[in-house]
């Protein structure tokens, strides 16, 4: 009876403590409510990510409308990446295509200088790579096909997402307007001198005299 009653006890008292142990972290989620870290929104860890000859391409990705919007075709859209070489010479970023969604992309001050051991960062959140003439619409949650060419070590083509400008990426910026130049005055002054001059010069003219006529 001693026995049994002992190993009743040791039951009982192992169930308790499993209990209290699973009721612990559901106690913490409770107080935490509906701010918990779990519910919060998260950006996912990266965008792109590969390594070519030494080049680490990092969390590469296209910035998207906002949540439920598109970015429409024939406008621009933010590119963003991080680059690192782990090589012994600096490497440079000479150029960057779209071909399939984009007429042109364009790289600020025409290239950027990788280090050796250095990083040259494009994170954002204002774009130093711009995709210009979208030949498709970009909608948040698909992948588009980016080339990075470099220097020396050489191209590499990457499934880059488009991630929506809403939650952590609403303070990332698009691409700025593009600049309409105004319309040039030159035709209508050269047209408004040639008038005035001819006007001028027909004021001043010299009369005709009129011919007497002959008795």
């Amino acid at each position: 009876m001693i026995r049994a009653s002992f190993g009743k006890t040791v039951a009982r008292s192992t169930l308790i403590g499993g209990l209290a142990l699973l009721a612990v972290p559901a106690i913490a989620g409770c107080e935490a409510g509906f701010n918990a870290p779990t519910l919060e929104f998260h950006a996912a860890s990266g965008g792109a990510h590969t390594v070519v000859n030494g080049i680490e391409i990092s969390n590469a990705f296209v910035l998207g409308a906002p949540v439920g919007g598109q970015v429409t075709k024939g406008s621009s859209a933010s590119l963003f990446v991080g680059l690192f070489n782990n090589g012994t010479n600096n490497d440079k970023l000479v150029s960057v295509t779209a071909p399939d969604n984009a007429s042109s992309v364009a790289i600020q001050n025409g290239s950027v200088t990788i280090p050796a051991y250095g990083a040259a960062d494009l994170t954002g959140p204002e774009p130093a790579v711009v995709l210009k003439g979208l030949t498709t619409a970009l909608r948040g949650g698909e992948s588009i096909a980016v080339t990075f060419d470099f220097a020396t070590a050489g191209a590499v083509t990457l499934s880059v997402p488009v991630e929506p400008a809403s939650y952590y990426y609403s303070t990332y910026s698009p691409p700025p307007a593009p600049t309409i130049p105004a319309a040039s005055s030159t035709a209508t002054t050269v047209g408004t001198t040639k008038a005035k001059a001819k006007a001028k010069s027909a004021a001043t003219a010299t009369p005709t005299a009129t011919p007497t006529p002959t008795p």
